[in-house]
C-alpha cells in the first residue's frame, strides 16, 4: 500500500510539474505579493528556510521562458511536442530514481526483468534475432563499446598486455565518406588509436549512387592493409546516410566482412522501417549485421530516452570487459523509460507512428515534382523515408526582367546561398515541418525533410505538407525572379560607376550588393573611408524607411564586406533600373548635403567672427558718441529722459547664401525681407499616393504605375527634416516666407536675429550664438 501511494504521488508530482513547466498559462500565486523571477531577481545564496515545490517549479518555468518574456514575442526554439507517451518516458526517469533506493536483491530482480523485456521487444520489433542490447545516452557510445569488444575478441592477449599487442598488427576501422562527420575521429580518440587506424572509403563516382560506399574500392583497400600486416577490424555502414538518407549495399558488405572476418556495424535513420510490415531488401539486410544502433526516442517522440545498440556475441565475459554489460543494477535502469513507453504504445502504436512518418515523405515527394524549379534528390523514391530537394536554375524560360544563362560567375555558390535561404525561410514559416539545411559534397546545399527524426517531436501532420507546398511555391517564385534580375542589377550598377560600385557577394541570397563611393578630391584614404561609411549608413536608413517590399540590410552578420547596401529578394515586376537610379540619387544627395552643411558651417563661423568685430566697433562708436555718463545705469536713465540720444548704430543682416554681411536699411524701408520663400512654395512637395509601391514597372498588375516618381530621391531628402532642413541645404534667393515656417534654419549671432537665409544685426547687447552643427559661443555685447 505504501508503494502504491508513493507511485501515485510520483505521478501527481510529475503531472503538476509538466503543467507548470509547459507552455500553458501559469496560475497567479495567491497572496498580496506576486514575485516575478528573472535573471536579476534570482537570489544567489540559498535561503535559510527553503522554498516549497510550487515556488521552485515556477522559478524553473520563468528561467525557461525568460528570454521570450524579455523579447515580448514567442521564441522560435520551442519545447518539443510531448504527448502521453512522452509523459510515460518522463515518469520512467522519476521511477528510476525511486527504484534505485530499493534493497539490493529486489533491485537486481527488477532491473534484470526490465532489461530482458526491453531487449526482447526491441529485437523482435526490429527483426534482430538472438541479440543483446546496450542502452547509452550518447548515440556514439554503443559503437565505441562494440569496437572494444572486437579488439578484445581479435587480440587474445589484449586483456593482459593492453595496447602493446596492437603494435604487432595495427587495427583498421573502415567508414564511408558519406558517414557521420567526426565519428571516426571520436572512435580513435576514445579507443586510444592513432588516426592512421581510420580508413575512409570513398563513395561511387562513376557507377551507382554517389552516396553509397564503393565496395570494389573497399575490397582493394582491405587487401592492401592485409599486405601491410594490418588487421581489418570493423566496418561502419549506413542505413540512411546523415545527409541524403541513402543506404549502402548492406548484403554485399556483409559478405565482404565475412570473407575477411570483419565486424559489420550499421547505423542510420532508415533502420526504423524494419518495424514495418513491408521492408525493402536493402534495409532487411541490416538484420544480418553484427551490431546496429537504434534511436527510438527520436522516431517515437520520447524525450530523454537512451539510444540502443543491438549486437550478437556469444562470450559474455568479453561483453563485460568491453562495457556492453554491467554488473551494477543501477546501470540497467537506463532502460526503464523505454520499457514504460514501449508498453504504453504497444506494437501497433509503434508501427503506426513509424508508418505515419514515412507516409509524410510519400505525400511530399510527388508534390515537389510538380514544381519545375525544384529538383528532388531521392534514389529509392518508393520507400525512402527522407526527401531531399533543392532550388535548381535549370528551368524553362527566363522572365522579361532578365536572362538566366550566364547571370554571374560562381553559379553553384549563388545557388547554395539561395537554397540555404530557402531552408531557413521554410523552417520559419512552417516550424512544424522540421526541414533543415544540409551540405552535400556533390549536390551542394539542399533542403532535407526527414520526418522520422522530427515528426513525432514536432507533431507534424498531413496539413503541414500542404503548408510547406504553399510557402514553397511563393518562395520559389521570388527566388526565380531574383535570380533572373541579378545580372540586370549588376549591369545597372556598373552604369552608375564610379558613384556606385557593385560588390561581388556570391554567398548573399538576394539581388546583390552595392557601395556608394564618394568623390575623393582632396581627401586622404582614412577620411575617404569615414565619409564612405557615413554616406552608406545614412543611405541604408533612408532605403529602409521607404515603403517597399524590398529588404535592404547591411549584409550578413559575419560578412567580409563592409559599408555595403545589400538588396534582398525581389519579385518579377521590380524595375531594377529605377531601383539603382534611386540608390545613386539618394547617395548623391546625401553626399552633397553633407558637403553643403560643412561649407555652410565654415561660412557661418567666418560670418560670426566678422559680425563680432563690427558689433565691437559699433559699441565703441556708441560709447564715443554718447559719452561715459550715459553708460552709468542711474545717470544714463536720467540723461536719456531729459535728452534722448539718437543712436547711429545700423542693423546688419547675414546672408547665408552669399556668406556676406549687409545693411538692414533696405529691409526696414521696404518692410520686406529679400530672399524669403513663401509658405506655399516652401511647403509644396510631392506626396506618395495611397496604395502605391516603389520600384514597380508600369503594367505590372494592380501596381501598374511607377512610384519612385511620387517620392523621388530629392523629395526623400527633403522629407527627412530631422537630418538636414531643405531650406538650409538650398537657400532661396528672392521669394518671401512667413516667419512661422517650421523648416526655418536657426543660426543666431551676437546682436543678430537669424531668419531663413539671413541673420539680422539689431541694436542692443550681445545674445547667444548657435551654429548648425551644435557648437555654441557666448560673447558679451557690452
Amino acid at each position: 500500500m505504501m508503494v502504491n501511494s508513493t507511485f501515485t504521488q510520483v505521478g501527481k508530482n510529475l503531472s503538476e510539474a509538466m503543467r507548470i513547466l509547459g507552455d500553458g498559462q501559469i496560475e497567479p500565486e495567491a497572496g498580496p505579493v506576486k514575485w516575478r523571477f528573472n535573471r536579476t531577481t534570482i537570489p544567489g545564496p540559498l535561503q535559510g528556510d527553503g522554498q516549497d515545490v510550487a515556488t521552485i517549479l515556477h522559478l524553473v518555468h520563468n528561467l525557461i521562458h525568460d528570454e521570450e518574456e524579455e523579447e515580448d514575442k514567442p521564441s522560435q526554439h520551442r519545447m518539443q511536442h510531448v504527448g502521453e507517451q512522452g509523459h510515460m518516458a518522463l515518469l520512467g526517469h522519476s521511477l528510476a530514481a525511486y527504484i534505485s533506493v530499493l534493497d539490493r536483491e529486489r533491485l537486481r530482480k527488477l532491473t534484470t526483468r526490465i532489461l530482458s523485456d526491453t531487449t526482447l521487444w526491441l529485437c523482435r520489433l526490429f527483426r534482430y534475432e538472438n541479440g543483446s542490447a546496450y542502452f547509452h545516452e550518447d548515440d556514439r557510445d554503443g559503437l565505441v563499446k562494440v569496437c572494444r569488444l572486437v579488439i578484445n575478441a581479435r587480440y587474445e592477449e589484449y586483456a593482459s598486455e593492453g595496447y602493446s599487442v596492437l603494435g604487432s598488427r595495427q587495427p583498421v576501422i573502415y567508414q564511408s565518406a558519406s558517414g557521420r562527420p567526426g565519428l571516426g575521429q571520436h572512435l580513435c580518440s576514445q579507443l586510444g588509436l592513432p588516426l592512421s587506424s581510420l580508413c575512409t572509403v570513398p563513395c561511387n563516382t562513376i557507377f551507382g549512387s554517389q552516396h553509397q560506399m564503393d565496395i570494389a574500392l573497399l575490397d582493394k583497400l582491405i587487401k592492401e592493409d592485409i599486405e601491410a600486416r594490418k588487421l581489418p577490424l570493423l566496418l561502419v555502414a549506413n542505413a540512411g546516410t546523415p545527409g541524403a538518407g541513402h543506404t549502402d549495399k548492406l548484403a554485399r558488405l556483409k559478405d565482404l566482412c565475412d570473407q575477411y572476418s570483419m565486424w559489420l556495424h550499421v547505423e542510420g535513420v532508415n533502420l526504423a522501417t524494419l518495424a514495418l510490415g513491408q521492408v525493402t531488401s536493402a534495409i532487411m539486410a541490416a538484420s544480418r549485421s553484427d551490431s546496429m544502433t537504434l534511436t527510438p526516442g527520436q522516431w517515437l517522440g520520447l524525450p530523454a530516452v537512451t539510444a540502443v545498440t543491438l549486437y550478437r556475441h556469444e562470450n559474455p565475459a568479453l561483453s563485460l570487459a568491453a562495457g556492453l554489460t554491467s554488473s551494477q543494477p543501477v546501470a540497467k535502469l537506463r532502460a526503464l523509460p523505454l520499457w514504460l513507453s514501449l508498453q504504453y504504445l504497444g506494437h501497433s502504436g509503434i508501427v503506426q507512428k513509424i508508418r505515419h512518418s514515412t507516409a509524410l515523405t510519400q505525400q511530399l515527394l510527388p508534390k515537389l515534382k510538380t514544381l519545375a524549379s525544384i529538383k528532388t534528390l531521392v534514389e529509392d523514391e518508393l520507400s525512402s523515408p527522407v526527401v531531399l530537394f533543392r532550388f535548381s536554375q535549370e528551368i524553362s524560360s527566363a522572365s522579361s526582367g532578365g536572362s538566366v544563362e550566364g547571370h554571374c560567375a560562381g553559379e553553384k555558390e549563388v545557388l547554395d546561398a539561395f537554397n540555404r535561404w530557402l531552408g531557413e525561410q521554410l523552417l520559419q514559416l512552417v516550424p512544424t515541418s522540421g526541414v533543415d539545411v544540409v551540405e552535400l559534397e556533390d549536390e551542394g546545399t539542399c533542403v532535407r525533410f526527414s520526418p522520422l527524426l522530427t515528426a513525432e517531436v514536432l507533431g507534424t501532420q498531413e496539413e503541414n505538407i500542404v503548408d510547406i507546398m504553399e510557402k514553397l511555391s511563393e518562395l520559389v517564385s521570388v527566388m526565380y525572379s531574383t535570380m533572373c534580375l541579378r545580372q540586370d542589377f549588376r549591369e545597372e550598377s556598373h552604369r552608375h560607376s564610379p558613384s556606385l560600385s557593385y560588390v561581388q557577394q556570391l554567398s548573399w541570397p538576394g539581388l546583390g550588393a552595392v557601395r556608394y563611393e564618394p568623390r575623393a578630391e582632396g581627401m586622404d584614404e582614412s577620411r575617404r573611408k569615414q565619409e564612405m561609411q557615413k554616406i552608406n549608413s545614412e543611405l541604408l536608413k533612408k532605403l529602409q524607411d521607404l515603403e517597399t517590399d524590398i529588404i535592404f540590410s547591411a549584409g550578413p552578420e559575419f560578412g567580409t564586406e563592409e559599408d555595403c547596401i545589400f538588396v534582398g529578394m525581389v519579385t518579377e515586376d521590380v524595375d531594377v533600373s529605377e531601383l539603382v537610379d534611386t540608390l545613386a540619387s539618394l547617395g548623391r544627395d546625401i553626399e552633397e548635403s553633407g558637403r553643403l552643411l560643412d561649407n555652410m558651417t565654415e561660412v557661418v563661423r567666418k560670418g560670426i567672427l566678422e559680425a563680432e568685430l563690427q558689433l565691437q566697433k559699433a559699441n565703441e562708436e556708441k560709447l564715443m558718441e554718447e559719452g561715459a555718463l550715459r553708460q552709468l545705469p542711474l545717470v544714463g536713465s536720467v540723461l536719456n529722459w531729459f535728452s534722448p540720444s539718437q543712436s547711429s548704430i545700423k542693423g546688419r543682416t547675414f546672408n547665408l547664401a552669399a556668406g556676406s554681411l549687409d545693411s538692414t536699411e533696405t529691409t526696414y524701408s521696404t518692410k520686406a525681407q529679400p530672399g524669403r520663400p513663401s509658405l506655399q512654395d516652401s511647403s509644396t512637395s510631392l506626396r506618395k499616393q495611397p496604395g502605391q509601391r516603389l520600384f514597380r514597372r508600369s503594367g505590372a498588375g494592380s501596381d501598374s504605375f511607377s512610384e519612385t516618381s511620387s517620392i523621388g530621391p530629392a523629395e526623400e531628402t527633403t522629407r527627412d527634416t530631422s537630418a538636414i532642413p531643405s531650406e538650409s541645404i538650398n537657400p532661396p534667393a528672392s521669394h518671401p516666407v512667413v516667419e512661422e515656417d517650421p523648416h526655418t534654419a536657426s543660426v543666431v549671432v551676437p546682436g543678430y536675429i537669424q531668419e531663413t537665409g539671413q541673420v539680422q544685426l539689431e541694436d542692443g547687447g550681445a545674445s547667444e550664438e548657435r551654429v548648425p552643427d551644435g557648437q555654441e559661443v557666448e560673447q558679451s555685447g557690452e
